[in-house]
């Protein structure tokens, strides 16, 4: 749980961080060392003399102070450092529980797992970061960012699922498995492929800024195809640099997850577990709110404040339907007085 909360802070501080223009403001990667923020004046010089080789500070900050980029520099050494938080948590937990002999019979591997798949994200994050210190580039490339963030929301559903099954006994979940609803449990895994494909589709718009390319809604500019989504050439272009494809995907799929989610919801209706139908009330609460809060960061221009609770509400749904497959995969056992086959009377 513990881990599970840093790193969906740690989403929350990465989306801040692009938000803020933040995230090329260190320009080299020191897993160890830089651990440490500039601790004199001729550090920060340093520091700075950096930032102003790239060419985002001669497009973007030109003439930009020290005390400017100080602002900027400590959004991008926090995001590290809570990277750094994170696997020392991970670290600690481990070696106690391995100490104690409290690692559960079967759990060793996705313990030690888990830890390697944060490494991998804090050497993806510098790989995205690199992408942007090049000629000409003014930010990081869309689909590093969208790897990056994608890891992200895959170790949150890891944590998550596990957070679930561990709080349980084995001979529970067993149990718990003959009573659950198979088909439901399906349906529900293509709703985490499609809540997935719509994060990182999410995470493209966000590389690119496409969310301020098209204000109007349900049409892109007074149509429903924008005609220059495909002037890009190679086609494969349109798909991750083409801010008209990369909404117009983004919002195609938005609509097939709420058509998917609702068509869930129904038949999770029909369960006669209380838990398993509360569990996909909330999971339908919180997409509707997401795809309500979507339209209306497009509508306003994606604000900041605006975007970051689009992108926190994402972890929040993510999260829910994940909940709501393993309820429906491993029920919790309740009375079923006064539950009807029409569906949510108990």
């Amino acid at each position: 749980m513990v881990l599970f909360a840093l790193v969906a802070l740690m989403v929350a501080v990465g989306g801040l961080t692009r938000l803020t223009g933040s995230g090329l403001s260190i320009t080299e990667w020191r897993p160890l060392s830089g651990a440490l923020p500039p601790m004199s004046a001729a550090d920060w010089a340093a520091e700075f003399d950096r930032y102003r080789a790239i060419p985002q500070y001669d497009i973007v900050n030109r003439g930009m102070t020290l005390a400017e980029f100080q602002v900027i520099y400590w959004w991008e050494w926090g995001h590290r450092q809570l990277g750094r938080l994170v696997g020392v948590v991970w670290l600690v937990g481990l070696a106690w529980l391995a100490l104690t002999r409290r690692i559960p019979r079967g759990w060793a591997l996705p313990l030690v797992g888990i830890g390697a798949l944060g490494g991998l994200q804090g050497a993806i994050g510098w790989w995205m970061v690199a992408s942007g210190l090049g000629e000409g580039m003014i930010a990081v490339a869309s689909y590093r960012l969208a790897v990056h963030l994608g890891l992200a929301f895959l170790i949150l559903g890891l944590l998550a699922w596990w957070i679930h099954a561990l709080g349980r006994t084995g001979a529970g979940l067993m149990q718990a498995r003959r009573l659950g609803s198979p088909g439901l449990a399906r349906l529900g895994g293509v709703l985490v492929a499609l809540a997935f494909l719509q994060i990182v589709l999410g995470a493209l718009v966000a590389g690119i800024g496409a969310g301020r390319a098209y204000a109007d809604w349900p049409l892109m500019h007074g149509v429903f195809f924008p005609p220059e989504a495909l002037d890009m050439a190679p086609l494969w272009r349109n798909f991750v640099e083409n801010p008209a494809m990369v909404q117009f995907t983004h919002r195609m799929a938005g609509y097939v997850l709420l058509a998917v989610g609702a068509l869930t919801w129904v038949l999770a209706g029909a369960s006669p577990h209380r838990a398993t139908r509360g569990g996909h009330d909330l999971m339908m609460a919180v997409l509707t709110a997401q795809v309500a809060l979507g339209i209306a960061t497009v509508i306003w221009g994606a604000p900041w404040h605006l975007a970051i609770a689009h992108q926190l509400t994402a972890v929040l749904l993510w999260v829910v339907i994940l909940r709501a497959r393993f309820l429906a995969r491993y029920p919790r056992v309740q009375s079923t007085i006064g539950h009807s086959t029409t569906g949510r009377t108990a």
